[in-house]
């Protein structure tokens, strides 16, 4: 079983004190029931338009109050969360992108809950969160061509040993650990603030671990909570 490992920088607990989150690691195995993720998505919009959790915007705006204290402008780059959220509601639905990145992305749906899902394999050496100075290399796209481009001095980032992995806490994804169905080790990070109760928060991760067996009944998962 892969190992993975995530640190925090203490720095973090001074803009989200209390941050705590589920590290869920996957060994892959063949994809049985590829449809589940598709499924999963469309019920998670369906919920999102008919209910919602008693915490969620208390959740979503304790984000945003933290997206501020490390300078982002929440309104022009929010939390991953909020922007699938705001998606829904405009549109009714999410189009399918990929099993695994549609399970998990219903996940953040029904729990107002940014998730990230990652290639683990191409990952060098182990995920950090942790403030940038500013010459970090994340690699992205633009107008549909491979770019490098450096997060803002003082900007939370997720990375590694090689780069940024997300931009923004986990406002945007880099490209070179993107997670797709075909990934044979996956990490998914669910990151929670004290408005999100802990009890939802294991049941978040539970719910992720379920749907990832329901997709490869052979895979094997360990999760663990981490804490600023």
């Amino acid at each position: 079983m892969v190992t993975v490992t995530p640190s925090i920088d203490p720095r973090i607990a001074d803009i989200a004190p209390g941050f705590r989150a589920i590290s869920l690691i996957v060994e892959a195995a063949p994809l049985v029931n590829p449809q589940a993720g598709e499924a999963a998505l469309a019920r998670a919009c369906r919920e999102l338009l008919a209910n919602d959790a008693a915490w969620a915007h208390a959740h979503l705006d304790a984000w945003s109050h933290v997206f501020r204290q490390f300078g982002a402008r929440p309104n022009r780059t929010p939390c991953s969360a909020e922007a699938l959220r705001k998606r829904v509601l405009k549109e009714g639905s999410l189009p399918a992108i990929d099993p695994v990145v549609d399970l998990y992305n219903a996940i953040s749906l029904r729990y107002a809950i940014p998730v990230g899902g990652e290639n683990f394999a191409a990952y060098v050496g182990q995920p950090r969160l942790t403030f940038a100075d500013g010459s970090e290399r994340f690699d992205t796209m633009k107008a549909g061509e491979p770019a490098l481009e450096s997060p803002e001095p003082g900007e939370v980032i997720w990375r590694d040993d090689e780069g940024v992995t997300c931009r923004r806490w986990n406002w945007r994804q880099g490209v070179r650990t993107r997670l797709g169905a075909d990934a044979q080790q996956m990490w998914f990070i669910l990151e929670s603030l004290p408005a999100m109760p802990l009890h939802a928060l294991h049941e978040a991760g539970d719910a992720l671990r379920d749907g990832l067996l329901q997709m490869m009944p052979e895979a094997k998962i360990t999760a663990a909570l981490i804490e600023a």
